[in-house]
């Protein structure tokens, strides 16, 4: 076969023929996978909306799809703020749900009494969102303060409830259906002297969160590597679902692995680890916390998943601690866990923060895989899944490629003089390029000893067969710094006579 294949080999008269193609002469550093979001959540159950797919790039035209104040909108807004401070370029893919067809909406209310009024100004705060302010005014009645709430709440695009007004309660409901509802929370915010007292039933009895499969038969081919979801961490049929689909995803064939983020805001370590210590071989599903914050779980969830996603995309081998989920209300000090309790959660399958300076940070980042007896389970970090996300992009770029399809596959040590043909030897060489490029980039560690791990040969019972195998061993992370510091006293000599 000649050199060149400018010219087709059967022409004979004189002709000069230049062939323009690519090539890619960048270093050996591996490509880093593109990181994408995909948010799976209801839309308002007063909107009307098509189910499919859709790439969005703005919170607000989530909201303007699937209703304001609805799951994929609150999360959107978590995702894609406004200030710009959010997953940037990251292709986000809402994959919108339908209420359950038998969902309850959940439903509570505010009672205020009336007593000695002097003129304030107050606002009702649903999950961290505060409504417009409205005066209560000296001669007020109870059935003036509850229709000027109303107005207040209404007035307020992506409050996660619709007030109404029943004379003598202010009442709301969720403007979704399901379990994942009964985690709003009501309060009032203003003086405690200006002659107002409030009650408060909290939202309950919403039941019967949608099947996610419908949205995941929607992903197809396309990798999104990781998965927001709008349900309540209780709900373990969804984690189930989740988790079916996220171990298909790992398989040979797929080679799409993903995570799948949960919110969760229990006080307590034990109420938090409640469910991941039950799912000790669960590598799909994470949860991200903020212990007795009022955010709902999803908003958890998502700013803090805005924070991973980003890092991924940018250097994916870095951690995620000391990243601040800023715009997230912590809940109070007491509420906070120490480092034991932090370590507990931690071997529990719970993700854990740390509020600096009052602001959600986060500290572990895990899955909830953690199988008993194994000090350091395969896929507990998600650092680490993200590690092998990339070694497995890098792979398949390297041999999913024109040259290497059908190419002829012939033994190392047979000439050829087509330029086409493949051997083992060029496998080889290729999986030790890739090792030395991940080595570089800091995703895995001892490379040398990788490369000799590496096998290639032509399958003894298929000629068409090219089998390869290679170990690699990923680098970990600064988790854990560990400093013995030692100290004395200095005491002078004894005096020296001249």
């Amino acid at each position: 076969m000649p050199i060149s294949s400018a010219v087709d080999p059967s022409a004979r008269a004189r002709v000069l023929g230049i062939k323009t193609e690519f090539r890619n002469l960048a270093p050996g550093n591996p490509a880093f996978l593109p990181q994408r979001v995909a948010l799976i959540g209801q839309g308002a159950t007063a909107a009307t909306y098509d189910t499919a797919k859709v790439q969005y790039f703005t919170a607000f035209d989530v909201g303007t799809a699937y209703g304001f104040g609805s799951p994929v909108h609150l999360a959107a807004m978590q995702l894609q703020p406004t200030n710009g401070d959010g997953i940037g370029t990251i292709p986000l893919t809402v994959y919108p749900l339908e209420d359950d067809g038998s969902g309850v909406a959940s439903a509570g209310d505010i009672t205020p009494t009336v007593g000695s009024l002097t003129e304030a100004s107050y606002k009702v705060r649903v999950n961290n969102i505060d409504s417009e302010a409205f005066i209560v005014e000296v001669g007020d009645a109870v059935a003036d303060v509850t229709a000027k709430m109303v107005t207040a709440i209404n007035a307020v695009l992506e409050m996660p409830v619709i007030a109404s007004d029943g004379t003598t309660t202010l009442d709301v409901a969720s403007k979704w259906k399901g379990a994942s509802a009964n985690d709003i929370v009501l309060e009032v915010v203003g003086p405690t002297d200006a002659g107002m007292t409030w009650a408060f039933t909290q939202p309950v009895n919403g039941a019967n969160n949608p099947d996610v499969q419908d949205a995941l038969d929607l992903i197809g081919d396309v990798w999104e590597t990781m998965v927001l979801n709008c349900m309540d961490v209780a709900d373990t049929d969804t984690l189930d679902t989740f988790q079916t689909f996220g171990d298909g995803r790992w398989g040979p064939l797929v080679r799409k692995p993903l995570l799948v983020f949960t919110g969760n805001t229990a006080t307590t370590v034990a109420a938090a680890i409640a469910v991941p210590d039950a799912r000790k071989t669960d590598k799909v599903n994470a949860q991200l916390v903020a212990p007795g914050s009022n955010d709902l779980p999803f908003v958890v969830a998502a700013r803090q998943l805005a924070r991973i996603v980003k890092q991924a995309n940018t250097n994916p081998p870095v951690d995620y601690a000391r990243q601040g989920a800023t715009g997230l209300v912590a809940g109070a000090d007491g509420d906070q866990w120490t480092a034991t309790q932090r370590d507990a959660a931690l071997k529990g399958g719970s993700s854990t923060v740390e509020i600096i300076d009052g602001v959600v940070n986060l500290s572990d980042t895990v899955t909830f895989y953690h199988p008993t007896g194994d000090p350091n389970p395969a896929y507990r970090y998600v650092v680490s899944i993200v590690r092998l996300q990339t070694i497995i992009y890098n792979t398949e770029l390297a041999f999913n490629t024109p040259d290497w399809a059908g190419a002829p596959l012939i033994p190392d040590d047979q000439p050829t003089t087509n330029s086409a043909a493949k051997k083992p030897k060029m496998a080889v060489a290729l999986v030790s390029g890739l090792i030395d490029g991940f080595a570089s980039q800091a995703i895995i560690s001892d490379p040398e000893t990788a490369k000799q791990s590496i096998l290639a040969g032509i399958s003894a019972t298929n000629p068409n067969r090219l089998d390869i195998s290679y170990a690699v061993a990923l680098s970990g992370n600064t988790n854990i710094i560990s400093i013995d510091l030692f100290f004395g006293f200095y005491f002078g000599t004894e005096p020296v006579v001249g």
